[in-house]
């Protein structure tokens, strides 16, 4: 194997007769006369080297389940052939409009997914920064001298071209770019991981305001209720038909609801905070806009669940995982080509003269050109030992991608769990919050008509709150258990052209 080609015709073609003719006739010159030198050092070199890169993808082969084991209804749909929902923007699904323009406003403003923005564009560019290693350098540089002395004055003028090339004959420089363009995937999909996360954080956030919006209905709703009942209280004292221990009661009873009341409004406010900090807001900037309350959206139609294996596929971390093994895998190649010998090209080409007027003379012209070959031949044993660093970082890579796709797995599992339990959970307190609703009005009817003492009406009421209570906390979990479902299955993000990432 001849260790340069023609040297000269990688070079461009000369439209002249001035720097890029003498180089490329200097390179010429280099490639016949140096050959048969250089290729008889690189076998020399090459006798004791043997590659140590690992081969293939480097990617480990998991067995991923073929189906949910919790999917239950939910899951039938792509395992049985149908397609699975689309979830690009599954928060649409909610059918509220609020929740909408809080998510996409987020999307477009908060300070995670900017700094996750940022961070792919410096992947990119290093990108080109390893890839300008593989072209040549050319370099123009001028200067004027003036000296003196005892009797005598002189000025010197030069002016030239500087001009490197490495070859890559091993590779080490195209394994580095390769390394940094995985890089470079690895974080826009991490990119897309934290495009997911806050998605479906700032959904919780509005199901869980919404939530307490209707908590605090009903709890103002029992207050009034029970302060109803003090008053009946208080009337059958004065009229000798109770005790002070009745109206005590009812009193202790109508407090204690009041007292939830600002804890409620302390976490409605909180909850609205957060809303606009994730928005990239100022914490109070939402007041407004999320006053009036609202009811807890539930999601649409039915989902159909892509299968396990399409699910780690759609996954933004775990293609992030994927990506740094495919960078860590270059890396470890780069470090094996470092033990090869490296070669380097450089030429110059200048004008150099007593006078200014003297340097367009063909006298002025001065060229150089050097051609190196470095050969590790002892290091103690560093090259070796920088490819089983790369090594054990690429192990390292391949663990990471291990526990992404069993976390995956695991999130769409609990999720599917959660909703299964919670929408079940919730079907009982709807007939229990009815069943409370009509035995705290009997118990009512019964204390005014005397049937009843006035424990039986403490009792019904105290349960009505609690039901109501627990059935508003329960839609709010079932609503946000469908966000964290579309969330552990990779909803919320879709490729960009790397030219919608580029910013100004």
């Amino acid at each position: 194997m001849r260790p340069f080609p023609r040297l000269a015709s990688l070079l461009p073609a000369p439209r002249d007769g001035g720097a890029a003719t003498l180089m490329r006739r200097a390179f010429t010159r280099l490639g016949q006369g140096w050959a048969p030198a250089l290729g008889w050092g690189l076998g020399l070199a090459l006798s004791g080297c043997a590659s140590l890169a690992p081969t293939g993808s480097g990617v480990p082969a998991l067995a991923v389940p073929p189906a949910w084991a919790a999917a239950g209804p939910a899951g039938q749909g792509a395992a049985d052939g149908a397609a699975a929902t689309p979830l690009a923007q599954w928060w649409q699904r909610f059918g509220d409009p609020d929740l909408t323009a809080l998510v996409d406003q987020a999307l477009a403003a908060n300070t995670s997914v900017r700094a996750a923005r940022a961070a792919l564009q410096q992947a990119r560019a290093q990108v080109d920064v390893q890839a300008a290693g593989l072209q040549p350098g050319v370099r123009a540089s001028a200067s004027a001298q003036r000296s003196r002395a005892a009797n005598s004055t002189g000025n010197s003028f030069q002016a030239g071209f500087d001009a490197s090339w490495e070859p890559d004959v091993f590779g080490r420089l195209g394994s580095g770019v390769r390394a940094s363009e995985a890089d470079a995937r690895a974080a826009e999909a991490s990119l897309a991981d934290v495009q997911v996360s806050l998605a479906a954080e700032v959904a919780v956030n509005y199901l869980e305001l919404r939530g307490l919006q209707q908590r605090l209905a009903i709890a103002r709703s029992n207050l009034a209720s029970q302060q109803e009942t003090l008053q009946i209280a208080q009337w059958r004292l004065q009229a000798g038909l109770a005790t002070s221990l009745v109206s005590e009661q009812a009193r202790a009873a109508a407090e204690q609801t009041a007292a939830q009341i600002p804890t409620l409004e302390a976490s409605l406010a909180q909850s609205r905070y957060a809303l606009a900090v994730l928005t990239g807001q100022a914490p109070g900037a939402l007041d407004g806009a999320l006053a009036a309350a609202a009811p807890v959206p539930q999601p649409g139609a039915a989902l159909a669940l892509a299968i396990p294996a399409e699910t780690l596929r759609q996954r933004p971390d775990v293609r992030a995982a994927e990506q740094r093994i495919a960078a860590a895998l270059q890396r470890v190649s780069q470090a094996d080509a470092a033990r090869y010998p490296s070669f380097s090209l450089s030429g110059s080409v200048g004008l150099r003269a007593l006078t200014l007027g003297a340097l367009t003379g063909g006298g002025a012209v001065t060229s150089a050109l050097l051609g190196s070959v470095s050969v590790p031949l002892l290091d103690g044993g560093a090259a070796r030992a920088q490819v089983r660093v790369q090594e054990a970082a690429l192990e390292q890579a391949r663990v990471a991608y291990e526990a992404a796709v069993l976390t995956a797995l695991q999130d769409v599992e609990n999720a599917l769990a959660a909703l299964q339990g919670d929408r079940e959970r919730l079907t009982r307190l709807q007939a229990a919050a009815e069943a409370a609703g009509n035995a705290a009005l009997l118990a009512q009817q019964r204390y005014r008509s005397g049937l009843i003492d006035f424990q039986s009406v403490l009792e019904t009421q105290r349960t009505l709150l609690s039901t109501q209570e627990s059935q508003s906390i329960t839609a709010t979990s079932v609503a946000a258990d469908h966000v964290r479902l579309y969330k552990a299955l990779g909803g919320g993000w879709q490729a960009q052209p790397a030219e919608a990432l580029a910013g100004p």
